[in-house]
């Protein structure tokens, strides 16, 4: 079972900053992508960024704004946001997808609880 602890999310004014972190914990896993996504008050989740071994996936609307990491070691993500407009105010989560060390090597994908992020103007 994969447990995710997000931290960082708060209240910043419009062209701000702010860091994002999603530490992954437990045993027995692997993990091949890790993002981060974010809901606004009556939109659909969307996918804000996505980081794999390989690379990495911005959406559009965060291209040159957003900038996404990984440290291996600590199994932590990070999503540095600058540039911060009111339009980035959101419930921003993090999520984890990988498949289990044991046979039958099962997929999962897990999700953080979700961090605030409120921008104004």
């Amino acid at each position: 079972q994969v447990q995710l602890v997000e931290s960082g999310g708060g209240l910043v004014q419009d062209g701000g900053s702010l860091r994002l972190s999603c530490a992954a914990s437990g045993s027995g896993f692997s993990i091949d992508a890790m993002g981060w996504y974010r809901q606004a008050p009556g939109k659909q989740r969307e996918l804000v960024a996505q980081i794999t071994s390989r690379n990495t996936n911005y959406a559009d609307f965060v291209k040159g704004r957003f900038t996404i990491s990984r440290d291996n070691a600590k199994n932590t993500m990070y999503l540095q946001m600058s540039s911060l407009k009111p339009d980035d105010t959101a419930v921003y989560y993090c999520n984890v997808q990988g498949s289990v060390r044991t046979w039958p090597y099962a997929p999962f994908s897990s999700w953080g609880q979700g961090t605030q992020v409120t921008v104004s103007s």
